[in-house]
């Protein structure tokens, strides 16, 4: 059975940073596209970041120069750097992979999900 967990959400001020990490069991992500989503009280599912087999990336405008995300395939592990955080990246925030090597902005491209972490910035 597949299972994406995350991990190193919580609570941070604005103008800080936090450190994702989602760790994969079940199969092995290393040829397989991985991404980050997040959704926010009372909006969609909104596409965060994503990266191919071959460490193509792909970011929202929204997050472009603030998140990085990255990959460890030796520890089929999915990371999001996250700086400069503002209250408007409130969300809880989803780690999901595809079963193919390509990056994708549309949550119906993913075939993996994550249980989310919540990720709250003060003001």
């Amino acid at each position: 059975q597949v299972q994406l967990k995350e991990s190193g959400g919580g609570l941070v001020q604005a103008g800080g940073s936090l450190r994702l990490s989602c760790a994969a069991s079940g199969r092995t992500f290393s040829r397989n596209a991985m991404g980050w989503f997040r959704q926010a009280p009372g909006k969609e599912r909104e596409f965060v970041a994503a990266v191919s087999w071959v460490i193509t990336t792909s970011y929202a405008d929204s997050v472009k120069g603030r998140f990085t995300i990255s990959r460890d395939n030796a520890k089929n592990t999915l990371y999001r750097e996250m700086n400069s955080l503002k209250p408007e990246d409130t969300a809880i925030y989803y780690c999901a992979g595809r079963s193919v090597g390509t990056v994708a902005a549309a949550a119906a491209a993913f075939d993996y999900w994550g249980q989310g972490t919540q990720v709250t910035v003060s003001s």
